[in-house]
Formats: structure tokens, C-alpha cells, sequence
């Protein structure tokens, strides 16, 4: 296995980690949240890290590309759900996050079946960027830091708007007949 598969699969690990660190700052919850964004802030550079070596060592790999994306969404939506359950944020923008990466997860699969490959687009890596900012900004702001106008969740609204356009856009580049029957 190569190091940017390696660096996935330690993404895909950190998520329960993370997860367990955001859950049980109810009990210190300034020592768990810093650890908690840590683990956060560690699984996100891998995900920019990981592409980066895979596509300079020439080491693309099919684990590679199912893996990374997958790591992604669980990392994100293991964030958004821990929020709702804390309180944190409203459920209606995990919802519609989680919600627009299964229908692109879908599309995905359905494009691979019929051998086209969807590259990420520039609406796609704003929407991951963002979506991490805002989990980051949604960890500071409870314990940690207050910061100012809610901030958190005002970049998370802004995620959930570049999640649904970076949505559209996948589905308006991906030339799919949808509703063709197939024989068979």
C-alpha cells in the first residue's frame, strides 16, 4: 500500500477518534475539544495531502479513488451529526450536506459503470474547503473561543449554498439519461 493510501485509510481511522474526543467534551470540555480539533485539523490536511502525493509520485490507485472521496463524507458528516446531536447546529444543514454527497456518491457510481470518470470540479473542492472552515469554526466556537456573529454556523450556511451549487454542477455536467430503461 503507498503512502497517499495510507494517508486515506489514517483519515478513515481518525474519524471515530475525532468523533469520540467531539462527543465526551460534554464531561472536560476544553480538554476534549482542543484534542477533538486536532484530530480534525490532522484528518483534513490528509485529505489535501493525500491527492497531492498520489498525482506528483504518479501513485493514483482504484483504492485511492474510491477511498479518498469516501473518507471525505465520513469525515464531514461524522462532524455534522455529532453537532446535531450536541446542539450545536440546526439538522437542516447536515441534511442537505449529507444528502448532496450521497446523490453525487450515487451519481459517481452510476458514471463508473458506464466508464466515465467524474473529476472533481472547482465548486467541489470550495464546498470541502469550506465545510471543513465551518467545522472548525463550529468546534472553536462553543468552549474554546467565542467568536463574534456566530460564526461557525454562518460558514456552514455558506458550505450548505457551495454544497447545493457544487451538487447542480456535477449533475448538469454528467451527460446521464437517468430515466433511459436499460434491456436486460
Amino acid at each position: 500500500m503507498n503512502l497517499p493510501n495510507k494517508l486515506t485509510l489514517g483519515r478513515v481511522i481518525l474519524v471515530p477518534i475525532f468523533m469520540l474526543f467531539l462527543l465526551l467534551r460534554e464531561s472536560h470540555p476544553v480538554f476534549f475539544e482542543i484534542i477533538a480539533l486536532f484530530v480534525f485539523i490532522v484528518a483534513a490536511i490528509t485529505d489535501g495531502l493525500d491527492g497531492y502525493l498520489a498525482r506528483k509520485q504518479q501513485k493514483i490507485t482504484k483504492f485511492g479513488k474510491i477511498l479518498d472521496p469516501l473518507a471525505d463524507k465520513l469525515l464531514i458528516s461524522a462532524a455534522l451529526i455529532s453537532f446535531v446531536a450536541l446542539g450545536e447546529i440546526s439538522a437542516w444543514p447536515a441534511i442537505i450536506i449529507i444528502g448532496r454527497e450521497l446523490a453525487v456518491t450515487g451519481l459517481r457510481v452510476i458514471s463508473a459503470s458506464e466508464g466515465k470518470v467524474i473529476a472533481a470540479s472547482k465548486w467541489g473542492k470550495w464546498k470541502t474547503g469550506l465545510q471543513i472552515a465551518a467545522v472548525i469554526a463550529v468546534i472553536i466556537d462553543s468552549d474554546l473561543i467565542r467568536l463574534p456573529l456566530d460564526i461557525g454556523n454562518i460558514l456552514l450556511w455558506i458550505a450548505v449554498i457551495i454544497t447545493i451549487i457544487s451538487g447542480i454542477d456535477y449533475f448538469t455536467k454528467t451527460n446521464i439519461d437517468f430515466f433511459h430503461e436499460e434491456k436486460g
